[in-house]
Formats: C-alpha cells, sequence, structure tokens
C-alpha cells in the first residue's frame, strides 16, 4: 500500500512545529507543507478573504498530488475556514484551537495563561471553550500583535527582542500562572526562550502532538495501516506562495524535517531547492 499523503497548511512557518511532530508520528507519510506567506499575518487579514485563500490553495495542492488529510495548522485560520474547506472537500480536515481543557485538567492553581494572536483573544469561540471547560479557572489572555513578525525574523537569523517579549508577558507574571496554552504554531518555536523568561510556569502546552495524534486516528480510519505510517522514506516538501523565508533550511533541520525539497512562489514557479 501507498505512504500516506499529508498535507499541512499555515500562512507562515509556525505550522511547521505541528509539522514536525507529524513527522515524528508518521514517519513514513509523504509530509507536504504550504505557507501562504504572501497574505502573511492571516491575522490582519479579513476573515472573508483568509476563507477564500485558504479553500482555494488546498484546492490547488490537491490537483498536484494525492491528498489523504489536510491539517490547518493555523489557529486563526481554523476559527474561520473548517465549515467551508470541508465542505469544499470529500477527505478529512484537521484544525487547531487553544488547549484550554487539557490546560484546566493540569494547573494546580488554576491560573492559566494563554498566549495568542489578538484575532484568537478576540473570538468567541474562545469564550466558549474558557465557559466550557476552565469556568473555575482564572485565564489571563496576552495577544500581542508582533509575536508572530518577531518570530518569522527569528527563523531567518534575527534576533528575538527579548525585553519586549518578557514585558508581553508580564501580565502572566502578575496573575501567577502555572500552565501557558501556546495559542499559536508559531510559540512552540521559540519555547524555550519562553520557558526562560516565565521560569515559574509548570506546564507549556500547544496542540501539535494532539494534532499528529489525531492525524494518525484518520488514516488508520482510512485504511492505512501501522507498516505505511510508520516504515518508508518520507518526502518533504515545503512551498511558499511568497519569498523563501531566509535561513529557513536550517531551521528545517532543527523541527526535524531535513532533505525537505524547497519551493518558492507558488504556484506559479516549480523551481526548487534541494536541502540535506
Amino acid at each position: 500500500m501507498r505512504a500516506p499523503e499529508i498535507l499541512v497548511f499555515d500562512s507562515g512557518v509556525g505550522g511547521l512545529s505541528v509539522a514536525g511532530c507529524i513527522r515524528r508520528q508518521i514517519p513514513g507519510a509523504h509530509l507536504t507543507y504550504l505557507a501562504d506567506n504572501a497574505c502573511f499575518p492571516y491575522g490582519d487579514q479579513p476573515e472573508e478573504l483568509v476563507s477564500a485563500r485558504c479553500v482555494s490553495l488546498v484546492q490547488q495542492a490537491r490537483r498536484y498530488h494525492p491528498v489523504d488529510v489536510v491539517v490547518i495548522a493555523c489557529n486563526t485560520a481554523s476559527t474561520v475556514v473548517l465549515p467551508s474547506l470541508r465542505t469544499a472537500t470529500d477527505i478529512p480536515v484537521v484544525g487547531v484551537v487553544p488547549a484550554i481543557k487539557p490546560a484546566a485538567g493540569l494547573s494546580q492553581n488554576g491560573r492559566i495563561g494563554l498566549l495568542a494572536t489578538p484575532a484568537t483573544v478576540k473570538r468567541a469561540y474562545l469564550e466558549q471553550l474558557v465557559s466550557e471547560f476552565a469556568a473555575d479557572c482564572i485565564v489571563e489572555r496576552v495577544g500581542h500583535p508582533d509575536l508572530v513578525r518577531w518570530i518569522e525574523a527569528w527563523v531567518a537569523g534575527a534576533s528575538l527582542p527579548e525585553a519586549q517579549l518578557s514585558a508581553a508577558l508580564e501580565p502572566f507574571k502578575a496573575a501567577s500562572v502555572d500552565t501557558v496554552v501556546l495559542g499559536c504554531t508559531h510559540y512552540p518555536l521559540i519555547l524555550d526562550t519562553l520557558k526562560n523568561l516565565l521560569p515559574d510556569v509548570r506546564y507549556w502546552i500547544d496542540s501539535g502532538e494532539a494534532i499528529a495524534r489525531r492525524t494518525v486516528h484518520l488514516l488508520a480510519e482510512d485504511g492505512f495501516g501501522s507498516e505505511t505510517v510508520l516504515s518508508g522514506a518520507a518526502l518533504q516538501e515545503v512551498w511558499f506562495t511568497g519569498e523563501v523565508p531566509t535561513g529557513i533550511e536550517g531551521y528545517l533541520e532543527k523541527v526535524g524535517l531535513p532533505a525537505a525539497r524547497i519551493v518558492g512562489h507558488w504556484p506559479e514557479t516549480k523551481s526548487s531547492v534541494v536541502v540535506g
């Protein structure tokens, strides 16, 4: 049986944290990453535009090669595009939401920090998650407008502005949170820095491993057994709708995605450079 084909979609490089989790759990899959960085960040865009671009780009990707599961590795996109994308395609679609439920179960003092984008912090679905799963907790929300840009620049080789980042995290210190939910797929990329700036936080939660487990489950439902998801030589392709970020080759190695074929300017150009 052929190896499963997984498409991971995000507006930038943040979803590489999710792709790395999927790669570790499903090493035999053919993994393709598509970043709509020409429209980055999605949090600054109208919902109608985000939805239209996501649906269009996923449909384009399917014309290039088969796709068995689509993973929308972007919190902002997941909140607006999942219904329309599931209507437009006949394959399983996995989205990502802030991990409020597991955070409420882990927190020892009932004080949870949510680090997200401004768009995620403002959405009604977040209030629903808090009301349903963390009604007895204090949930301190930080939605910083520049953090995803800092991370994109850091992946390209710039330094993180740690003084500004520390200032942005001050509400978590003041609230004495013991658990922080990383509500954007970019944020696990700088987890070591976040831990250094918030040494009193006991639990750090992101959705990458849960998304990978859900993907394994959906592939099993579609008939892909362990021999197809756990063995074989995986091929990763990384596509960008805009310019290929500086330094991305080295960063792919860090997140466990070596030997990827990097392709820029989706879908107009097919020129590529082989890494590894």
